[in-house]
């Protein structure tokens, strides 16, 4: 589910890179697919991606730029975006390919052990105590 998050941080806290560096914080975020700063004087960070976790993303941008405040989480509607998807592959008659599953684990390779080699040795008594 495509999401949209804004953060409201303070970035003029005496850094000169905190905003550079808030934007490079939100970038490294897993589904995060756009960053852009709005509002008045640039102090909102627009987040949209795909399952972002909220927040994490506010976290770390409070223990690396300073404050920051979880404003905003909505989805993002993509309608247009979706019925133009689902009419192209009925057009184009192409039927999608189905892969076998795997199944995960330690494949079983047979490797042939060393050949076993029996001898018997002469003048051994098995009835003899050879402690003693």
């Amino acid at each position: 589910m495509k999401q949209k998050v804004v953060i409201r941080v303070t970035l003029n806290n005496g850094k000169k890179n905190a905003r550079s560096k808030a934007m490079q914080i939100a970038v490294g975020q897993q589904g995060v697919e756009s960053v852009s700063l709005q509002g008045e004087d640039s102090s909102q960070i627009v987040v949209v991606g795909d399952n972002i976790d909220s927040v994490i993303l506010t976290s770390l941008l409070r223990k690396k730029v300073g404050f920051a405040e979880l404003t905003s989480v909505s989805p993002v509607s993509t309608e247009g975006e979706k019925a133009k998807q689902e009419t192209k592959p009925s057009e184009s008659g192409i039927q999608p390919m189905v892969w076998p599953t795997y199944q995960a684990g330690v494949p079983y390779y047979y490797q042939p052990g060393a050949p076993y080699y029996a001898y018997e040795v002469a003048g051994y008594n098995q009835n003899s105590c050879n402690i003693m």
